[in-house]
């Protein structure tokens, strides 16, 4: 079958790209499975055509990952407050980056008015997120353009949702990192579109509600 043979050249390109590797640098793995410290931790969609390491140039050890259904941070998934709390208290990150990108099934699916099984329950995050900006996406009259401005919204949400996170507000007074970041990457054209979020105004509005940074 076509997809057998499929999943058997997976292990003929990687032994090519290993073989490739350590021409590049013959330390090339010994120095990878030593550590990792990587400056950025992105938070990005499950969608295969967006990888963090191919978009942003670069290589295995530079970025820590997390990715899920249209980029989200929901604050009862322990998953995604793992990974914020190990980049954060443990991997020192820089940065943690938000991206979204335009033609996500995610958002898409979740502008539509009908039932999506399992996924119900995800999908309400996101169009709690189209509720709370609602009367800015209803006067776009282009359904395009609304899509990919929910998008956007939805990647400023979700840094705020980062913002909201002891670890991120504790460590960025005490050290001055992280800093959160969103971005959108653009299917269409290869490029990544800085959202410039003024982090520290952001950060400074969240804590008059979200403050977390006082001890227990």
């Amino acid at each position: 079958m076509h997809i057998d043979k499929s999943y058997q050249e997976i292990f003929v390109a990687n032994k090519k790209w290993v073989e490739k590797k350590n021409n590049e640098n013959p330390d090339f793995f010994s120095h990878l499975a030593t550590e990792q410290n990587p400056d950025y931790l992105y938070i990005g969609c499950s969608d295969s055509r967006v990888h963090a390491n191919e978009i942003m140039g670069l290589e295995p050890g530079q970025v820590f990952v997390h990715r899920n259904i249209a980029n989200m941070v929901v604050n009862t998934d322990l998953n995604a407050l793992s990974v914020i709390n190990y980049g954060v208290e443990y991997l020192n990150v820089k940065y943690i980056i938000v991206c979204g990108h335009y033609n996500c099934g995610g958002i898409k699916a979740a502008m539509q008015p009908r039932d999506m099984g399992i996924l119900n329950p995800w999908l309400r995050n996101v169009r709690d997120v189209y509720r709370l900006h609602e009367k800015e996406l209803d006067a776009i009259e282009n359904p395009n353009d609304r899509y990919n401005k929910l998008v956007e919204i939805n990647v400023y949400e979700q840094c705020l949702n980062v913002i909201k996170t002891a670890e991120v507000q504790k460590s960025y007074l005490e050290k001055g990192y992280p800093r959160v970041a969103g971005w959108v990457y653009n299917l269409n054209e290869g490029v990544l579109i800085d959202l410039k979020i003024d982090f520290e105004k952001e950060l400074n509005r969240i804590r008059k509600i979200y403050d977390l940074t006082k001890g227990k």
